[in-house]
């Protein structure tokens, strides 16, 4: 019987065992959305997960809309996440880059001056992000995408797949949730568009089923995995009946043989969104929510889920692995650093202690 602590193949990517490093935005990049050598060893130190998702990472100048996150479109971007892979690798691990696009999540001051804020619909995000200060502003006003626009949008996303390949990661995840520019063509109330990439959920669900398409065809679908978080209201998200859009979405792309979907778990009402992927989608499920040890093995045991992903707890224990398969009590992560460092500021990112369980 499968456990937490048992080998899995994620498509192409063989993992020691099935605890996962959730993506976490830390804001710890370097001058031109650089990976930085402190990222490197922040993932290093982490290395025995199964495997690691990165935060979010932009896949253009447009993608990005929080302050010092990392991109990787750029050729000192992907050498910066080079050193990241290299790291990772020599310590035994696997790595994902997340990509993330934010579509009309954007402050215009945590952006190049040159970056276009683009979304599906010209709606603007209702909730405020924080700006280079750390206090929140309001999003722009997004432009819609031309139909014209939308497979160069595609083809950035491809391209950054290519980069992480180039860069010697793993694999990569599509972000699709939290309310970013994949999510809002997903979502009813972000897309009003009515041209073929909106209306009916079988049309809003097009943008993610070409992307990740595209991608899985650049670098192979068992190096592709997507995450996603059916009814959440974060950033805005308010589609009219989710159950029906992401029934659509998971049997669609569940012909493509990508790697895992990556389910952010919340309560909804009317549904439970792992009943829902496990009935429209028979590849492999990371489940993430709220879970303790005990809760995944017990997810894993019944086949519920082949693996679980852990977020806050990866912050102050980067022994978690050993901590859960000991039983060991976690420590606790000092919530005033998770955003406020610099590339060069180990407080409260690498600073925890490794190796005590």
């Amino acid at each position: 019987m499968a456990d937490l602590f048992s080998p899995l193949r994620l498509g192409d990517i063989d993992l020691a065992n099935r605890v996962i490093m959730a993506p976490m935005t830390r804001d710890r990049a370097g001058p031109d959305d650089v990976p930085t050598a402190l990222m490197a060893e922040y993932y290093r130190q982490r290395a025995s997960a199964g495997l690691i998702v990165t935060e979010g990472t932009q896949p253009s100048l447009d993608g990005k809309g929080y302050w010092r996150t990392p991109g990787i479109h750029s050729p000192a971007q992907i050498a910066g996440w080079a050193h990241v892979a290299q790291a990772v690798h020599d310590a035994g691990g696997r790595i994902a880059v997340q990509l993330m696009h934010v579509g009309r999540v954007a402050v215009r001051a945590n952006r190049a001056a040159d970056a276009q804020t683009l979304a599906p619909s010209a709606i603007a995000c209702p909730d405020p992000i924080p700006g280079p200060d750390g206090v929140p502003a309001a999003c722009e006003m997004p432009r819609a995408l031309t139909d014209a626009e939308i497979p160069l949008v595609i083809a950035e996303f491809v391209a950054a797949a290519r980069n992480a390949r180039e860069a010697g990661i793993d694999g990569v995840e599509l972000h699709c949730a939290s309310g970013y520019l994949p999510m809002q063509f997903l979502s009813s109330n972000t897309n009003l568009r009515d041209d073929a990439w909106g209306g009916p959920a079988e049309r809003r669900i097009r943008f993610v089923v070409e992307t990740l398409t595209a991608m899985a065809d650049a670098i192979g679908p068992g190096r592709v995995g997507f995450r996603i978080c059916p009814g959440v209201a974060f950033n805005g998200m308010a589609d009219a009946d989710p159950a029906q859009t992401y029934a659509a979405l998971l049997r669609t792309l569940d012909g493509l043989g990508l790697a895992w979907c990556h389910l952010i778990h919340v309560p909804n009402t009317g549904f439970d969104a792992l009943e829902l992927v496990r009935a429209n989608w028979s590849g492999a499920v990371i489940e993430n929510g709220g879970l303790t040890g005990d809760k995944a093995q017990g997810l894993i045991a019944t086949g519920k889920a082949d693996a679980a992903s852990f977020g806050y707890a990866y912050i102050a224990n980067p022994d978690l692995v050993a901590r859960l398969r000991n039983r060991t009590p976690l420590a606790k992560a000092d919530r005033t650093t998770f955003y406020t460092g610099h590339g060069d500021d180990a407080r409260g990112y690498t600073d925890y202690p490794e190796g005590t369980a």
